[in-house]
């Protein structure tokens, strides 16, 4: 669960070259030293593989001028035990903070806040439960003058106290007092355990001209506590949008009792207070975010529409669209056969946000009018093991082992020669990078209407979709559709050959790496320019 945090320090693997190596060993900033860019990475780079994290890797890699401070937040050790990136050069501070189970806490006895705080403490709930869009920074002047006391205050005072004690009963007799009070109160402290920790971060993080956000939530909550604490520029890069990626998670968990027996059943539409109130939670973690962010930036116009329902400013809010580097590619276009290959291939983490499940089904499915077919999935299982293993076991049930092959973390130049179309059947994604590397080794694609797939696949712009289709969409958890759509690719071969050609001319036209790269280096001029002016 991504909620339960600790601090830990272990050993780990470092590069894939068995290593052990400590925090102490990590590259480090002195007292009086500070980095041009600070980038606040939640449960990403360099501990997992994917788009995301090589997006970040592209992102330092590009801006070799420029030196990078990194700050990890993650759940549990356990979790991320091994790293899979080689810090570029230019990576001048990293260090990580694993934020799992709770706080230490002393022996229970009464701590008593100040008036001030927590008055301060409920016009910000106030503020954040109205929604709408983002509150002005200068609305969150109470939270400023919180922050200028972070370092005076202890976990204890908050969690100890009959001023907090009486908000939190206050809350339980007012929307859920059929709930176990007990269930209550331990969602509600799972909920701030993280901010509480997330202060102590915030006040040893070293000085940068900007610190840089790779996405709301927790991450994005330091970015603002950074913004308000050091007086220098935030802004925040969603590739997909958090909130929306936690409110799936959210209707899918099951630790959340229910106090409704018809709602634990799935026979009642509503939603359980407990759930809503999570959901307000990450919502209110968006607008805060947004509050703090000099800019604001997606990767495609549908979701910038989102983040401006969810709260942004629209005169903050822009579209950067991904790039890749297509001549890493092109030689891999004259390494495929000259047949096409029965092989789907799903290159993406073993996690429920990738449907795994549908894609296994739509196999089963396509097997009986491709005997030949094979699926592959190509990525790590650790990250949701217990996903992963029911993944094996529906494979199994479905008698698809000849079909389906779990190939593990392999390179993609290795994969993309061999494969016929590159598929996504996610419930969720952004701009994935996978599509546009597909596209550069001249491979189509199969996705489910999810992110900016779609405009991948049919093009924007009239320019664009005058380019042709690159593969075919289909509806999201709908595996006879998407069987149906590979069956109909594969079949016709002027069809399959039509949507490569398109692929490889939207991938150069469009999405070329350096295109990426000087949009933001011009935005990180802008940026750092503003940070420097701010003392």
């Amino acid at each position: 669960m991504w909620l339960k945090f600790t601090y830990a320090r272990i050993y780990i693997t470092y590069n894939n070259k068995n290593k052990a190596v400590t925090e102490d060993e990590f590259p480090r900033l002195g007292p009086s030293q500070k980095a041009d860019i600070c980038l606040l990475l939640e449960g990403t780079y360099p501990y997992v593989r994917g788009g995301v994290s090589s997006w970040v890797h592209q992102l330092m890699v590009g801006h070799p001028q420029y030196q990078f401070s990194l700050i990890f937040v993650g759940a549990s050790s356990e979790h991320y035990s091994e790293m899979h990136f080689e810090f570029p050069p230019n990576v001048c501070h990293f260090e990580r903070h694993f934020l799992n189970d709770s706080l230490d806490l002393g022996e229970p006895k009464e701590h008593s806040l100040d008036k001030e705080t927590v008055t301060i403490l409920k016009s910000l709930y106030e503020l954040l439960a109205k929604g709408g869009q983002a509150p002005a920074l200068k609305q969150l002047s109470g939270l400023h003058k919180l922050l200028s006391r972070a370092s005076d205050y202890s976990a204890d005072q908050f969690f100890y106290s009959p001023e907090i004690w009486d908000m939190i009963t206050d809350a339980y007799r007012n929307n859920c007092p059929d709930l176990p009070f007990n269930e209550f109160f331990w969602n509600v402290r799972a909920m701030h355990a993280p901010i509480l920790a997330l202060l102590k971060i915030a006040v040893q993080v070293p000085m940068a001209d900007c610190y840089h956000t790779i996405s709301t939530g927790y991450a994005g909550l330091l970015g603002l506590f950074l913004r308000l604490m050091k007086n220098k520029p935030l802004m925040v890069t969603e590739h997909g949008i958090y909130t929306k990626e936690r409110q799936i998670d959210l209707y899918q968990v099951d630790w959340i009792k229910e106090n409704n027996p018809y709602l634990a059943a799935g026979l009642d539409d509503r939603i359980s207070y407990i759930r809503q109130l999570w959901m307000q939670f990450f919502e209110g973690l968006g607008r805060l975010t947004y509050s703090g962010c000099l800019v604001i930036v997606t990767l495609y116009g549908q979701n910038r529409q989102k983040q401006i329902d969810l709260g942004a400013p629209p005169e903050r809010s822009i579209v950067i669209p991904n790039g890749v580097k297509i001549e890493r590619f092109v030689p891999l276009r004259d390494e495929r056969s000259d047949t096409i290959p029965p092989v789907l291939c799903l290159l993406g983490r073993v996690v429920p946000i990738k449907d795994i499940k549908t894609y296994i089904r739509a196999i089963g499915i396509l097997k009986d009018k491709i005997p030949d077919v094979e699926g592959w999935i190509v990525g790590p299982e650790e990250e949701e093991p217990e996903y992963a293993a029911e993944c094996h076991t529906l494979v199994e049930q479905l008698g698809l082992q000849e079909q389906v092959k779990f190939l593990g973390f392999q390179n993609i130049n290795d994969i993309l020669p061999k494969m016929s179309l590159m598929t996504l059947s996610s419930i969720s994604e952004g701009q994935p990078l996978v599509i546009l590397e597909g596209y550069a080794a001249g491979v189509p694609v199969l996705s489910t209407d999810v992110g900016s797939c779609r405009e991948l696949v049919e093009g924007r712009t009239e320019e664009d979709r005058a380019l042709g289709s690159a593969g075919s969409i289909v509806p999201i958890a709908n595996p006879r559709a998407l069987a149906n759509a590979a069956a109909d690719l594969l079949a016709d071969e002027d069809r399959w050959y039509q949507a490569q050609k398109s692929a490889i001319a939207r991938v150069e036209l469009l999405y070329g790496e350096q295109t990426f790269l000087d949009n933001y280096k011009e935005l990180y001029q802008k940026v750092l320019s503003h940070g420097r002016n701010r003392v």
